[in-house]
């Protein structure tokens, strides 16, 4: 898939572009995500770009964003209040706001995550307890890909992994949880492409 080709098929209204991946972030990929935050930005004029305000891949592509337009920059987070300083988006949505007793799916599809499962019945039982609060990580990147009530799904999710590790942690929960409901990825053996069209 070509950059051209990605916006002729995404750039609609309600598109909503996850754009995510890793915090640790090798050295000389750094502005390559910022470069392609602020050319998506700037290319584009429908699409919502989606993060989860963590720091490393989601802080760069947040910055390219915001460089362009921070308007059509959301961000969901794990809890009110998180990375407040650093957070560059216009809608935040925080975990907390969102009465997760009552989505039964994303609760279902955060379980998923075998690290993490015990704690999700916790986490959703009102357990805020140092131990339990890592379950809300898992949750929001359940919630970034799938939406919950009031946060509409994605519609494609553009990523940044670690290509000697993939599909690891909660980048790789994201990414499997949109392959599970057939929700189109990228990394950046694809998207590195664009950069040079």
């Amino acid at each position: 898939m070509t950059l051209n080709e990605f916006l002729q098929q995404y750039d609609k209204p309600g598109s909503i572009i996850l754009l995510e991946g890793k915090r640790i972030v090798r050295e000389e990929d750094r502005e390559k995500l910022v470069k392609l935050g602020n050319l998506l930005a700037f290319k584009s004029k429908h699409m919502l770009f989606r993060s989860g305000n963590a720091d490393g891949s989601d802080q760069f592509f947040s910055e390219g964003v915001a460089g362009i337009d921070n308007r059509r920059l959301q961000v969901i987070t794990p809890y009110s209040g998180h990375r407040r300083k650093t957070n560059l988006a216009y809608d935040t949505v925080a975990l907390d706001e969102i009465d997760l007793a009552a989505e039964a799916d994303v609760v279902y599809q955060s379980k998923s995550n075998k690290k993490t499962e015990n704690l999700i019945d916790q986490y959703v039982g009102g357990n805020r307890n140092s131990y339990a609060i890592k379950a809300a990580y898992i949750i929001r990147d359940t919630v970034k890909a799938i939406g919950a009530e009031g946060v509409q799904p994605a519609t494609f999710g553009i990523f940044y992994d670690d290509l000697l590790n993939p599909l690891a942690g909660g980048t790789g929960h994201t990414m499997q949880v949109c392959r599970q409901n057939n929700i189109p990825i990228v990394d950046q053996q694809v998207w590195f492409q664009w950069l040079q069209e």
